[in-house]
């Protein structure tokens, strides 16, 4: 009974927009305006697999860190040229005002050339020999950096591969309340016409559809958005589509997931050989103490000769270097290799501990969000269910079009609610392979 007198207070109240339409009075709410699709990508559409693999052989930081083993080779190449030996051409040419003569004889000329080669071997380097072992272990901290690298840009890859193909379920569930509420403004305005509506109806369903016009072109906004973001990870110029719906496979036991963040993933390897190099650093700081032991060997030329120097000869020395005092140099050199010790052992607990914390995280998160998604799409077919009951009243004349317009909304912000919670609990189960060392 309410109802029925709510709604014949509506009647009354629009009782001079119920007659039949007059020219002047007819709405005008347009031809229905098509929505452009999404512009076509330059790049063409990917799997995930090709997304990531493309990600990890293109993106800027991948390849940023690969050069980076590049520089780690190239130092443990100097670091080893200290113990090799060397070999130098060294030349000098002395120009005096005046030949230097004594008893009548020249014994200095006024022109001088002196040329020699000099040889030098470390016989007995130990300080070089271990400064070039520890720069060969940096090349494999560097190799493990570069897969921590690659691991981060996959993962940033699937996050926009997911997102794009969110986006486009945004933009389905928006061009579905589209489509809705064009076939509902059709209906309004020809009942109106035929004098049976009201403008009012006709009027309001004409607002629903220009509003559901403006959702649907933010939704594309937002995927070409989404799209570019894919193509800029992925190191491509322009902006890239989804070619599937990926699937995670079977998901690890929260036990195996736990064993495995702390012995595969990339970002763990990293911290435990940074923590191998320092061990070994502190342990060789008594190499410090060591003599050190060189032979040098010098041919060489004289023109002219001297009293000293005849034109052509050779030389060789041994020298021996005993380090006796240094000011304390060795001992700060041995704490500082201890507090970067100390430091690399606390990173590496700070990494086991977060790697364990994303798991248990990831593991609850899914959890939740698997549960979300259900009551999700629940409700999104409860409110398209409301929907054409909505529609049906109204095409009955049971009530007037606001409650087909809530339901329009409704059922648009159930829609895009259930795309939501699909992205959500695919982001989930990425997070856990990610968490756990099995991504990428």
């Amino acid at each position: 009974m309410p109802r029925t007198l709510l709604l014949l207070g509506l009647a009354l109240g629009v009782a001079a927009a119920t007659r039949p339409a007059a020219a002047g009075d007819q709405p005008r709410p347009g031809p229905p305006r098509p929505v452009e699709a999404p512009s076509k990508t330059t790049a063409g559409a990917l799997t995930l697999d090709e997304a990531v693999k493309r990600a990890t052989a293109r993106n800027p930081s991948a390849e940023i860190a690969a050069q980076e083993i590049f520089r780690a080779e190239a130092l443990a190449k100097q670091v080893r040229a200290a113990w090799l030996p060397t070999l130098n051409a060294n030349g000098v040419y002395t120009r005096l005002d005046n030949d230097r003569e004594l008893n009548g004889r020249v014994i200095l000329a006024a022109n001088q050339l002196s040329a020699n080669l000099q040889l030098n071997v470390p016989l007995v380097a130990p300080r070089q020999w271990v400064a070039h072992a520890r720069s060969k272990e940096n090349i494999e901290v560097a190799r493990a950096a570069s897969a921590d690298t690659r691991r981060a840009i996959a993962t940033a890859a699937a996050r926009a591969y997911l997102t794009v193909i969110a986006q486009r379920r945004v933009l389905s569930s928006a061009q579905r309340a589209l489509n809705t509420a064009r076939a509902h403004e059709e209906f309004a305005t020809t009942r109106f016409e035929g004098g049976v509506g009201n403008r009012l109806d006709a009027v309001r369903a004409s607002q629903e559809r220009a509003t559901a016009e403006v959702r649907v072109k933010t939704q594309l906004a937002a995927l070409t958005r989404a799209q570019e973001a894919l193509g800029v990870v992925v190191g491509e110029e322009g902006s890239l589509d989804v070619a599937e719906d990926p699937a995670f496979g079977t998901l690890p036991s929260m036990d195996a997931a736990l064993g495995e963040a702390t012995a595969r993933r990339a970002d763990v390897a990293v911290e435990r050989d940074r923590v191998e190099v320092a061990r070994k650093a502190v342990r060789d700081s008594w190499v410090d103490y060591l003599p050190v032991l060189s032979a040098v060997a010098q041919p060489f030329y004289q023109d002219p000769p001297t009293f000293s120097q005849p034109r052509t000869g050779w030389q060789a020395q041994l020298l021996l270097q005993i380090p006796l005092f240094d000011g304390g140099a060795r001992y700060g050199l041995a704490a500082e290799r201890e507090a970067l010790e100390a430091q690399a052992r606390a990173r590496l607990e700070g990494a086991l501990r977060q790697a364990r914390s994303e798991v248990r995280v990831a593991f609850e998160a899914m959890r939740r969000a698997d549960e979300a998604l259900v009551g999700a799409r629940d409700a999104a077919t409860l409110a398209r269910e409301a929907l054409d009951l909505a529609e049906l009243a109204y095409g009955a004349g049971a009530t007037s079009n606001i409650e087909v317009v809530d339901a329009e909304r409704r059922a648009h912000e159930a829609d895009t609610a259930a795309a939501v919670a699909e992205d959500t609990s695919r982001q989930a189960r990425l997070d856990l392979l990610a968490a756990c060392g099995r991504f990428p």
